[in-house]
């Protein structure tokens, strides 16, 4: 079962890219890529009020015929995307929430170690490890 998870910074360069399978890597870059757009309009769109809200889960950006694809954004602009299997049924919009949770999570541990440069790409053991773990469970 397929999935991509990347965060990326606000200028929509990415941080980090880990697809499984890895045959069809290319073709979830494009994904992922296409769906910032997509993040960036949903953003755009609620104004103000994403502002206010604590919750920064963006939802199902959209579907394809093969796949899912959504979207979170932390306070600072940072993109989370994942990319799902579509025919992963029993994949609920709580566990995709409570995954980016996890995501975000991760990633402030990373930014919090004095050794990274926010902006840089992430090479992290216990980043990796974290979404390995994650998309085992969801494979």
């Amino acid at each position: 079962i397929p999935l991509s998870a990347i965060p990326s910074a606000p200028q929509n360069y990415p941080l980090y890219i880990r697809s499984v399978p890895t045959e069809n890597e290319l073709k979830f870059h494009y994904t992922v890529h296409t769906s910032l757009d997509v993040v960036d309009e949903k953003i755009s769109a609620m104004g103000k009020a994403l502002v206010d809200q604590r919750e920064l889960y963006l939802g199902l950006l959209y579907p394809t015929e093969d796949y899912k694809v959504y979207g979170y954004v932390t306070n600072s602009k940072v993109k989370f995307v994942m990319v799902v299997d579509s025919s992963n049924t029993a994949l609920r919009d709580n566990e995709i929430r409570s995954m980016f949770r996890k995501l975000h999570n991760s990633y402030t541990d990373i930014m919090c170690n004095p050794f990274y440069n926010p902006g840089d790409r992430i090479h992290s053991r216990a980043f990796d490890t974290m979404v390995n773990s994650m998309m085992m469970q969801v494979c």
